[in-house]
């Protein structure tokens, strides 16, 4: 694992306090905002909840260290700063849509886009579905929605939005099943921000991870077969 150096510890220390001051309320007040947005009765047929978060400081800073090292063992520079902060992380501010079945995505998504336009925020990035189920990747792949391998294990759609002008700040957008939901929150109490050491534990993660995408299979067939 590369080593950071003093003053380089000193400058991870300085974004986050300067985000713990200056950006964190910024990010409570962007994700609040969509957080209203995709409340709209619009959504409702299709949407079974919607979460919001700003980015733990915490969290951030184990973000921001796993960034350092990378620059620095391709022998890059590390180009994160004050001002570039919420440019650079993307997901300082989130919000996350949880749905039931797979085939709600494609007019969830159209929904997402026309919200979005009518409020002036700009699409930067995505959507981009990240999965690790092959079955998954071709539904995505005929809804017309790029898909990335994901090693850690879950499937969800992600979209980065600007708020555009002269200081522009980005969000993250999430779209994903109440079932992958289940799976990222028991993922994300042990294993983030630091990986479990136990090896049963990883295991069972993995083991959960499958029966989450079959349960996804399973609700999607369920509505499915329903609508015939």
């Amino acid at each position: 694992m590369t080593e950071l150096a003093p003053e380089e510890i000193a400058l991870i220390d300085s974004l986050v306090q300067h985000y713990r001051e200056k950006e964190q309320p910024r990010a409570i007040r962007l994700a609040k905002g969509l957080f209203d947005l995709f409340s709209e009765e619009v959504l409702t047929p299709y949407v079974h909840s919607v979460r919001r978060r700003a980015k733990d400081p915490e969290h951030l800073r184990d973000k921001l260290v796993r960034k350092m090292r990378k620059a620095k063992s391709e022998e890059q520079p590390f180009e994160i700063t004050n001002d570039n902060l919420f440019d650079k992380i993307n997901d300082l501010a989130g919000v996350r849509l949880l749905h039931l079945h797979t085939s709600q995505f494609p007019r969830i998504d159209q929904i997402i886009r026309e919200l979005l336009r009518s409020e002036a925020y700009e699409i930067v990035e995505g959507p981009t579905a990240r999965i690790w189920d092959d079955e998954y990747k071709e539904i995505f792949t005929q809804y017309g929605i790029e898909t990335v391998n994901n090693s850690r294990l879950y499937t969800s759609v992600h979209y980065v939005v600007s708020t555009g002008g002269g200081q522009a700040r980005t969000a993250e957008i999430q779209v994903r099943t109440l079932a992958e939901e289940l799976w990222g929150e028991v993922d994300h109490t042990i294993n983030y921000p630091t990986p479990s050491g136990i090896q049963s534990c990883k295991e069972q993660i993995k083991v959960l991870a499958r029966l989450t995408s079959s349960c996804t299979r399973l609700v999607d067939s369920i509505f499915l077969t329903s609508a015939k």
